[in-house]
């Protein structure tokens, strides 16, 4: 049962680790072409207060779409509560992700946070060490690294249009 959980955990662990590379580069091109650097220069120089707040609008945004999709799997709309729980994670990803990596340091500050921070990071470092040994997540992160030289191999050929 053990080797089971984990070889579900490390496949949960690859798909999260490219959704977060692509989404947290994605975030970047928006924001680079957005013409969001002002902004995001700004945030990331807030003072801790108002780094608060600014982590907290979306938040606000995203737990309302996590609760209508909880809501929806609750009422047996499994397929579109599992989509809207997708393209939750999706922009909880892209914006939370992002505004926290821009306030970190401020966020940090706080007690509370930083406890929640360190306490979280510590789990998260420990589950991913256990996930790691195990010969399934080898193998999707050979897979993982195959497939990527293989699309920038077809990209880089002129395949792409």
């Amino acid at each position: 049962m053990k080797k089971l959980l984990l070889s579900i955990l490390a496949v949960i662990l690859i798909i999260e680790e490219w959704l977060w590379d692509s989404l947290s580069a994605f975030g970047h091109f928006i924001a680079y072409h957005v013409g969001l650097a002002r902004f995001e220069n700004w945030l990331s120089q807030t003072k801790p207060y108002q780094a608060l707040i600014a982590i907290s609008i979306p938040i606000i945004i995203v737990t309302p779409i996590n609760l209508t999709a909880f809501w929806l799997l609750a009422q047996g709309l499994i397929l579109q509560g599992i989509a809207l729980e997708i393209a939750a994670k999706l922009l909880g990803t892209i914006f939370i992700a992002r505004f926290f990596s821009l306030t970190k340091p401020q966020l940090l500050t706080f007690r509370l946070i930083a406890w929640l921070y360190n306490t979280i990071t510590y789990w998260l470092r420990w589950a991913h060490a256990k996930v790691t040994e195990t010969a399934v997540y080898q193998w999707l992160k050979k897979t993982k690294a195959e497939v990527k030289a293989k699309v920038a191999a077809w990209l880089k050929s002129g395949h792409s249009s």
